[in-house]
C-alpha cells in the first residue's frame, strides 16, 4: 500500500508551479548584487518575486526581507526586544520572548500590551486561530499564509513571519514582512543586501519558488480549495469521534485552521501513536516538526491547561488539497484498530 502523507503543517509537497519557477531560475547566472547585465537579470527576477509575494500576502507598501526561513525571520524581528508572548508560540519565537502571557483553555492568548507582544495567527499543533490586536509588534503568519484569508496591511501588526515550505514552496527560504518605515537591525554583517537588513547573497532559486507558490496558494484560497479541505478534516474528525474511545479533539469548538486536527487519546502516548501509524503507512506528528522528535509533553497543550499526561497523548493530523476522503477514512480505520488493540492489552 502506498503511504499517505498527513503532516502538511510540518511541510507541504512542492507545488509544480514552484518547481517550474526554480528550474527556470537556474538558467539565470548573475548575482542580484552585481551591476552587469547578468546581475541585473537576477535582480529583476528577485524583485518581481518580491512583488508577487507582497501581492499574495496583501502587503503592498510593506518591506519583504528575504531570510533562510521563518526561524531566522523570528530572530531578526524579536531578538533583544524583550517581547511578551504566550507559551503556545513556536520555539523560534518563544526563544526570544518572555512567555508570561496567559493562555485560556480555548487556546486564546490574553495580550495586554500589543506593542510589546508577539502573537501567532494560528497554532501549528492545534490549528487554533487567534484574533490579532491592532498595533501588535510581531505575528508568526507561517501557518495562516495561504490557508486563511488575511492581508498584512489590515492585520495592523508591525512585522510578520512567513515561510515558503508551508504553502507549497521550497524549504530554506522565508521572509520577514515589515511595516515600511520601521527600523530593523541586521544580525548578519556582510554585503548589505536586503536594504541592509539581512546580509548574504539572496537565495534566488528559493525566492523564485516561494513567489510561484505564494501566487498559486492565493488562487487556491480564492477558489475555495481550503473550504473543501475543511470538509475532509471534519469527516476525519467525525470518524475518529465515532469510536467508543473517550478522545479529545482539541479546539473543535473554536476557529481552527481548515486542515488541522489535534487529537488526544487517553492511555496512548503521542510518540507511540506516531510510530504505530508510520508502520501502518501514515505520516502524522506528535506536535511541531521542530520539537516532535523530543519525547516530552506538548507545552502548547500544557499552556491551555491540559495536564502532563494528557499533553503527552496528543497527535496532530494535518491535511491539504491533495488529501482525499478515502485517505482520511482509511487512516481513521487503521488508527481505531490500533487503539482498540492498545486498550484491550490494558484490560
Amino acid at each position: 500500500m502506498s503511504r499517505i502523507y498527513l503532516d502538511w503543517n510540518a511541510t507541504t509537497p512542492l507545488r509544480e508551479e514552484a518547481r517550474f519557477a526554480m528550474v527556470s531560475a537556474m538558467d539565470i547566472l548573475g548575482n542580484p548584487s552585481s551591476v552587469h547585465s547578468e546581475g541585473r537579470a537576477a535582480k529583476s527576477l528577485m524583485e518581481k518575486s518580491r512583488a508577487k509575494i507582497a501581492t499574495a500576502l496583501g502587503a503592498h507598501g510593506a518591506d519583504i526581507i528575504f531570510t533562510s526561513g521563518a526561524t531566522e525571520a523570528a530572530a531578526l524581528a524579536c531578538a533583544g526586544r524583550g517581547l511578551l508572548a504566550g507559551d503556545i508560540e513556536h520555539e523560534a519565537v518563544s526563544a526570544w520572548c518572555q512567555t508570561d502571557l496567559d493562555v485560556s483553555p480555548a487556546g486564546d492568548v490574553i495580550v495586554k500590551d500589543p506593542t510589546k507582544s508577539a502573537l501567532q495567527i494560528a497554532n501549528s499543533e492545534t490549528g487554533i486561530v487567534q484574533t490579532l490586536p491592532r498595533g501588535l509588534a510581531v505575528s508568526d503568519l507561517t501557518q495562516g499564509f495561504g490557508k486563511l484569508p488575511l492581508a498584512f496591511n489590515w492585520l495592523g501588526c508591525d512585522m510578520g513571519l512567513i515561510s515558503a515550505h508551508k504553502l507549497g514552496g521550497p524549504k530554506g527560504i522565508g521572509a520577514l514582512v515589515v511595516r515600511r518605515g520601521l527600523d530593523v537591525t541586521s544580525h548578519l554583517k556582510g554585503g548589505g543586501q536586503e536594504m541592509g537588513r539581512r546580509a548574504g547573497t539572496e537565495n534566488l532559486l528559493g525566492i523564485a519558488g516561494f513567489a510561484a507558490a505564494a501566487e498559486a496558494a492565493s488562487v487556491d484560497l480564492a477558489n475555495g480549495i481550503w473550504e473543501e479541505v475543511a470538509e475532509i478534516r471534519n469527516i476525519l474528525d467525525s470518524a475518529l469521534s465515532s469510536f467508543e474511545f473517550e478522545t479529545i479533539s482539541v479546539g473543535k469548538s473554536v476557529e481552527r485552521l481548515p486542515n488541522t486536527l489535534c487529537l488526544i487519546a487517553p492511555d496512548w502516548k503521542g510518540e507511540t501513536q506516531v510510530m504505530a501509524m508510520d508502520l501502518a503507512g501514515y505520516a502524522v506528528s506528535a506536535g511541531s516538526a521542530c520539537s516532535s522528535g523530543k519525547v516530552k509533553a506538548s507545552r502548547v497543550l500544557k499552556a491551555m491547561g491540559f495536564g502532563e499526561e494528557r499533553a503527552a497523548q496528543a497527535i496532530r493530523i494535518s491535511i491539504g488539497p491533495g488529501t482525499s476522503k478515502d485517505q482520511v477514512l482509511r487512516f481513521a480505520e487503521a488508527w481505531g484498530k490500533e487503539y482498540r488493540r492498545i486498550r484491550q492489552r490494558m484490560i
